[in-house]
């Protein structure tokens, strides 16, 4: 027993007493037999915690006929086998009984379901290699690819492996890793379905956060008897879900079961030296084809063409109504539409449609990503044409969130940027969003692209070629975007330059790479602007400077010097610094440790340096915490000594499973506007010029930012105009979450997978300034609709099965800060809303056949989240009670 007992990586690859089969290579069919057997497979949809008596889905059924054709005389092990799919017992059902009124498979035949060419075409013959226990191929007519996969299918169940061990293996699911574990006579297949290779390829958006996640397995059973097979079961799970919210989730199984009914005589093999040859005795028609997958052109039954898809929803696409759910619903809609469309019908709808609808269309024909929609857009689009303003930032912008941009996006706006462009704003804008798409194809790995390459060099070499303010700037803002290691060098020189815009970029630009990226030379220059080794740089630099120290593995002394400048800077700034250093130890952030070890030097920690005055603030908190994801929110305020704002900075995060993603930020920055109340300046800043403006970061994007007023004469003729009514920062359609697959099931179905959020929002900001009652209001509007789609069908042609999970919602998050400035120290009073609002989910199973006949279930729920102020610290609350006071 001992000598037939050996193993390998820790299997038992053969054993006399356990296994009957050492020294067979796969099963053996014997020689004028007739096996019979019985076939069923079925697909089930449902969502993921659905039980399978509710799902959508169908069950072919019908006999199987095996027979051996040719054995290989010098190997026992290569055969070839004939296989037929019989006639009589083929039947088409559904998976759920119901009533036959809501049963679309009710009195209908197999014939009428399939039709006769398919059902033909499905009995007839086919041809198996098999070598060595693998189906090497297969050999068949000329088939539809529908059912050359369902007999792929069943030629998948002939091969397996009789000893345990790991392999590779190609069958209808693509080239996968397998593990067999062989027990006497059951064997055990384990696929490893989420490594396997195929032909069909899809998409899916790069960050983590927005993604989605697809789980799957695969277990198939086999029972062997006299050295063939008995029975086979099979079973195959898929879970998709959005990482934000598990619970949208679809579940697509497939089971497949072939049973040996009985053996009966049968054909007596045929003479031949090889299997070409014989399959060419046989049958002239049969061609061979390997058991990997075809690829089946899906098509869309039934769906309207483009214009009749815009005639029907075009309205709901207003401005107005950018902020209800049926917008993003429409526009994602409206995206699947587009992307079967060709480049004439998308001219078409861009021409003819409304000029208040048309932004929300560039929106959507941008998104859609495809060849087609690209070329539409960019012939439709004339940048040489200052009136296209708002179209031409609104098709920049889509690109820059485009969830899996190409080469060929990149490249277009490369040609636009060396063309002729009417607006400046746009030229800024076509260079900035050109480095948020170097960082996502780089992210992709198409860092060596050779578009990208170019644009590297281009916004590399960019702020030194020119002297333009603006131009530096707009290539800084490149950089920020990109996120190349290359860059660093070049914004760690910037970081020291005169021009504070220029400071301010080039640090908040380092904040965002990875703390391994900071090095030691990155830190020092940091700490030389903070501590002003070299000379003086304004407040919103130093503290920005401040701010990445922070974050990126501060040392002992470092964290030591920052604490020990409290007590010396500018009054704003001293309380700016205790109220970040607060703000750490709060919300643990991961410099708090460091921190807290220095504070036990009481030099350091001590009530003179922690008890200064002002109304600076940082303050982070939670918007939302579950099991699926966290949302914080961080506020960042900095004042001159005046009570003038200097730097209001609105940060919202989201953290998933370990995923990190910075959906918004909103700076309001303001300068050299002391002279209007008779104040004086800060250190560094006294002769900086009237400023106020405002810029966005959106989900990873920077965008161009937005100048309220620039220089006195500006800010005069705006003084008394100035109606606090908000400045658009961003309006749109954003393809928020973009994911499509096509999983090829061991059955020889196909499930199709699509999962897509859209957002509709709207981001405003205003800035009022009163000298007669000396206050100033600074606002951040945040309007928005989500909605996302998960649908996931299987359709054979004949039949076609699908569910769909959804949910959707309305919100706004406003943020006011309100500053009255006639007595120091000034009152400050900041306030965070979210409003009341729904929040829905609907989940839709359906059934649908070719003759029309349809099955469709929804069922959904509502609520309605209350809305809630956000608390801000203490000292906060008690501020707004004097403002509010003195208001009444």
């Amino acid at each position: 027993m001992i000598r037939n007992h050996w193993m390998r990586n820790g299997y038992v690859i053969c054993t006399k007493l356990l296994f009957p089969y050492c020294g067979v290579r796969g099963p053996r069919l014997s020689n004028g037999q007739l096996y019979k057997f019985s076939y069923s497979t079925e697909v089930l949809l449902d969502r993921a915690r659905g039980s399978a008596e509710g799902s959508a889905g169908y069950r072919i059924s019908s006999s199987v006929d095996i027979n051996l054709v040719w054995r290989n005389p010098s190997s026992k092990d290569d055969q070839l086998l004939k296989l037929m799919v019989c006639g009589p017992q083929l039947n088409v059902e559904g998976v759920t009984p119901r009533p036959d009124k809501a049963n679309i498979f009710s009195g209908s035949t197999s014939q009428r379901i399939l039709g006769k060419s398919n059902l033909a075409m499905l009995q007839a013959p086919f041809l198996v290699h098999l070598k060595l226990g693998k189906v090497r191929e297969s050999g068949a007519g000329n088939e539809p690819a529908v059912i050359r996969n369902i007999k792929r299918g069943v030629a998948s169940l002939l091969q397996l492996q009789l000893t345990s061990g790991k392999v590779e293996e190609v069958d209808v699911s693509g080239k996968c890793p397998v593990e067999y574990k062989a027990e006497k006579d059951r064997i055990t297949r384990i696929k490893m379905l989420d490594s396997c290779k195929t032909v069909e390829t899809g998409f899916t958006t790069h960050n983590q956060v927005l993604g989605v996640k697809t789980k799957s397995s695969s277990v198939t059973e086999f029972t062997l008897q006299e050295g063939f097979i008995k029975s086979v079961v099979s079973e195959e799970t898929h879970v998709t879900s959005v990482n934000a919210r598990h619970r949208t989730a679809t579940k697509v199984v497939s089971r497949q079961a072939l049973v040996l009914v009985k053996k009966q005589a049968g054909p007596q093999e045929t003479a031949g030296k090889d299997v070409a040859g014989v399959i060419k005795s046989l049958d002239p028609k049969f061609v061979t084809i390997a058991l990997s997958p075809s690829k089946a052109r899906s098509q869309c039954r039934g769906c309207p063409s483009l214009w009749q898809h815009w005639q029907a929803i075009g309205k709901d696409l207003e401005p107005e109504r950018l902020s209800k759910a049926t917008v993003p619903r429409n526009f994602l809609s409206l995206v699947q539409s587009l992307r079967r469309a060709t480049k004439e019908e998308i001219l078409k709808v861009l021409m003819n449609c409304s000029k208040t609808a048309l932004p929300q269309l560039v929106d959507a024909v941008t998104s859609a990503q495809t060849p087609a929609s690209l070329e539409a857009i960019l012939q439709f689009l004339d940048f040489s044409k200052a009136q296209d303003l708002i179209l031409q930032e609104r098709f920049l912008y889509a690109s820059g969130l485009a969830s899996h941009p190409n080469e060929k996006m990149l490249e277009a706006l490369l040609v636009s940027s060396g063309g002729k462009i009417a607006n400046n704003d746009i030229r800024e804008s076509v260079m900035i969003i050109m480095g948020a798409l170097v960082r996502k194809l780089c992210q992709k790995g198409g860092c060596e692209l050779p578009t990208v390459v170019e644009v590297k060099k281009l916004i590399l070499e960019g702020p030194d070629r020119t002297k333009e303010e603006s131009e530096v700037q707009m290539y800084l803002l490149a950089l920020k975007n990109a996120l190349i290691p290359e860059a660093i060098p070049l914004l760690t020189r910037y970081c020291e330059s005169e021009v504070g815009a220029y400071s301010i970029i080039s640090i908040t630009a380092l904040q965002r790479y990875d703390s391994a990226h900071i090095n030691e030379e990155v830190k020092c220059m940091l700490n030389r602007v903070y501590h002003q080794n070299k000379r003086v740089f304004e407040k919103n630099v130093r503290v920005a400077a401040a701010d990445v120290i922070f974050s990126s593995n501060p040392s002992y002394m470092e964290v030591k010097n920052l604490l020990l400048s409290i007590g010396h800077l500018p009054h704003e700034m001293n309380k700016y610094m205790l109220s970040k250093v607060q703000d750490i130890l709060n919300f643990e952030m991961p410099a708090s440790k460091m921190i807290r070890r220095v504070m036990k030097d009481t030099i350091v920690h001590n009530y003179d340096r922690f008890a200064k005055l002002g109304s600076s603030s940082a303050f982070s908190g939670y918007i939302a915490r579950g099991m699926d994801v966290t949302s914080t929110y961080s506020l960042d305020i900095l004042y001159s000594g005046s009570g003038v704002l200097r730097r209001s900075n609105m940060n919202i995060f989201a953290l998933s499973n370990g995923a990190h993603l910075h959906g918004l930020q909103v700076v309001i920055e303001a300068q050299g506007l002391e002279s209007l109340i008779a104040a004086t300046s800060d250190e560094g800043e006294e002769d900086l010029e009237s400023f106020a403006g405002m810029s966005a970061l959106l989900f990873d994007v920077q965008l161009r930012p937005v100048t309220f007023f620039k220089g006195y004469s500006d800010l005069m003729s705006k003084m008394f105009s100035l109606s606090g009514d908000p400045i658009s920062v961003v309006k749109g359609l954003i393809l928020l979450a973009d994911h499509s697959e096509v999983i090829q099931l061991q059955s020889g179905l196909k499930a199709s997978i699509e999962f897509q959020g859209g957002l509709a929002i709207d981001i405003s900001g205003g800035m009022e300034f009163s000298l007669w009652y000396r206050e100033s209001k600074t606002s951040v509007n945040n309007r928005g609709a989500l909605v996302v789609n998960g649908n996931v069908t299987v359709d054979m042609d004949f039949a076609r099965a699908g569910v769909e999970v959804s949910f959707e919602t309305e919100a706004s998050l406003d943020f006011i800060t309100t500053v009255q400035f006639s007595e120091y120290p000034f009152l400050v009073c900041m306030q965070m809303d979210k409003a009341t609002f729904p929040f829905r989910e609907l989940l839709t199973k359906y059934e649908g056949l070719p003759s029309g006949k349809s099955f469709i279930s929804r069922k959904g729920r509502r609520e309605l989240v209350s809305g809630s102020e956000f608390p801000l610290h203490q000292e906060n609350s008690n501020m707004c009670k004097k403002v509010f006071e003195g208001s009444w």
